[in-house]
């Protein structure tokens, strides 16, 4: 499963780890996030997410 990085503070939310804080469970897929889902460090929403490129 692809991670995903917050635009606005660098966060990488990683399925692999899921979101225990909010009660997103290791294995659960950015796309499958629910839609009022923030980012845990800064805030935002899931549109200010993008995939993380591989370098």
């Amino acid at each position: 499963m692809k991670k995903y990085i917050c635009t606005a503070c660098d966060y990488i939310y990683d399925p692999a780890i899921g979101d225990p804080d909010s009660g997103i469970k290791p294995g659960t897929a950015f796309e499958d996030l629910p839609d009022d889902w923030e980012c845990p460090d800064c805030g935002v929403s899931k549109e200010d997410f993008e995939p993380l490129e591989d370098k």
